[in-house]
């Protein structure tokens, strides 16, 4: 059920001037398992409907929408605060929208992965490189003022 929009009233006069803005979010969210070409995951209020997803895309993004299915995901209750309380994440909905029209969607590649070539080297190369890793990770916490490690609070 979406939420009740009160526009305003008809006022006299010529251009209508007015501006209708969504009262809700979409967030695109990457699939946790493998997912057909055509299929779009969002995460959506639980008010709206698949209705109301199939409307909002289609026309403030004019993307074509073949179908569109929704579930709720349940928030877990099993964490505990520091009174012993049960602390229980909230719910929300998810929409799987599958696109029309041969389209398909490829979530952006927002961090690409480093060219990681081969080690081709010596083996002098790659023991300068292993000690090199080794000086790194044996170096002190900066934040501990040069305490050691050992001498702990």
């Amino acid at each position: 059920m979406a939420r009740r929009v009160l526009y305003p009233l008809y006022q006299f006069g010529n251009p209508q001037l007015r501006v209708f803005r969504s009262n809700f979010f979409l967030t695109l969210v990457r699939p946790g398992r493998e997912q057909p070409p055509d299929t779009v995951q969002f995460r959506i209020p639980i008010e709206m409907t698949k209705f109301d997803v199939k409307n909002y895309l289609q026309k403030i993004y004019s993307v074509p929408v073949a179908t569109v299915r929704t579930r709720i995901q349940y928030g877990t209750n099993k964490k505990r605060n520091h009174l012993n309380q049960r602390v229980k994440t909230p719910d929300y909905k998810v929409a799987y929208v599958q696109l029309g029209q041969q389209q398909t969607f490829e979530f952006p590649d927002i961090f690409p992965e480093k060219d990681t070539k081969a080690a081709e080297g010596t083996m002098e190369d790659l023991q300068d490189k292993f000690m090199e890793d080794e000086k790194q990770r044996q170096k002190g916490d900066p934040r501990r003022g040069g305490v050691t490690d050992w001498f702990g609070l």
